[in-house]
């Protein structure tokens, strides 16, 4: 059975953030992952998991201003340093919360300036954050996000994850699976797991189109999980969707594709 853990960015947003800790335990997640910490104490959060038994699963590298629309500053050539302080900020939190893993948001291509010097950067920032993280025994992942919902966002297929992290060359680095992000940009979600799993570290799901619940949209998820079970995969799963009306009113998914 699959160990999911609610993404309390996109779940139980009908409360405020620290209530949501609260509302996935009694949904009953045991898990939970978001996006960012940094607007809350490290303590606060903490608190809100011991309260309610939950393992802190996954948030990301620090991003740059999200609310002004930066995905990921990783990729960026003048964004260096502060890419690093960033490392320091999320190693700070992850040992506080206790997670074992964050996961680094390449970012948006910046303007006039080429492939080759993106990922060059990329690829020098990934290997300085897999460095730091193992120190503080942290793992670090990355994820491909499709470039509909991100126009332009720089790491965005399974190919090229596996050939940046092959450059990386750092064992403290892994792929997240975000399976509707690779849906729509490629498809062959069971293939592609199956053949990549030994560097897959976290997977996330959600239905397509709309980005809404399992059983919404065209991927056939009870299948899904059965193969995930079949091949034994022990990693957590981030339920990362929109729900269609209310969280509450499409958990319903949870019985329905035998994950509880």
């Amino acid at each position: 059975m699959p160990k999911l853990a609610a993404n309390l960015s996109m779940l139980f947003t009908e409360v405020d953030f620290l209530d949501r800790f609260d509302a996935a335990a009694k949904a009953g997640f045991k898990g939970v992952e978001y996006l960012f910490p940094y607007d809350f104490a490290a303590e606060e959060i903490k608190a809100k998991l011991d309260a309610n038994g939950l393992t802190q699963v996954l948030f990301n590298l620090p991003a740059g201003d999200w609310n002004g629309g930066e995905r990921g500053i990783a990729c960026h050539p003048d964004r260096v340093e502060e890419f690093k302080a960033g490392v320091d900020k999320a190693i700070a939190y992850a040992k506080v919360l206790g997670n074992t893993q964050v996961n680094c948001l390449a970012g948006i291509q910046p303007a006039g300036v080429a492939y080759e010097e993106a990922e060059a950067t990329f690829v020098a920032n990934l290997k300085y954050a897999a460095e730091k993280l193992k120190e503080a025994g942290i793992k670090l992942i990355a994820e491909a996000i499709n470039t509909r919902d991100i126009p332009g966002f720089f790491l965005n297929n399974t190919k090229q994850a596996l050939e940046i992290i092959e450059k990386v060359g750092s064992d403290n680095l892994a792929f997240q699976y975000d399976i509707y992000h690779m849906q729509i940009m490629e498809g062959d979600i069971i293939p592609t797991i199956e053949k990549n799993l030994s560097i897959i570290n976290h997977i996330q799901l959600a239905d397509n189109p709309g980005r809404h619940e399992p059983g919404t949209g065209e991927l056939n998820y009870h299948n899904i999980f059965a193969f995930l079970d079949k091949i034994g995969y022990d990693g957590w799963i981030g339920a990362e969707y929109k729900p269609a009306t209310t969280t509450e009113a499409g958990l319903g998914w949870l019985k329905t594709h035998g994950v509880v």
